[in-house]
């Protein structure tokens, strides 16, 4: 996952799958992430609930998620503010923690 340095946080480019049974984080895709959410591209709900995810994820207000480019696109490049880069993906993308055995 590639965090770009923005003037204000951190970009992330993220792939949408909008329509989908359920919301969560699908993992690594390309430089960014893959996501799905149940709600639809229609009239921008779909953004609304990739704002949501992300900050629910990251355990930062939604205000701290902003959409810099893609509004209309599956591809968007997301802005996280007030975060370090480490924190993001540790939060993003959690190492599996390894099992007892």
């Amino acid at each position: 996952m590639l965090l770009l340095p923005h003037p204000n946080g951190f970009a992330l480019a993220v792939k949408v799958v909008p329509g989908s049974s359920r919301e969560r984080i699908v993992g690594p895709y390309g430089d960014g992430i893959k996501l799905t959410v149940t709600a639809t591209p229609q009239a921008g709900e779909a953004n609304v609930a990739v704002i949501a995810l992300l900050a629910d994820t990251l355990q930062i207000t939604r205000a701290n998620v902003q959409i810099l480019r893609g509004h209309s696109s599956p591809r968007k490049e997301i802005l996280i503010i007030g975060l370090t880069e480490e924190v993001i993906e540790q939060r993003l993308l959690p190492k599996p923690s390894p099992s007892a055995g």
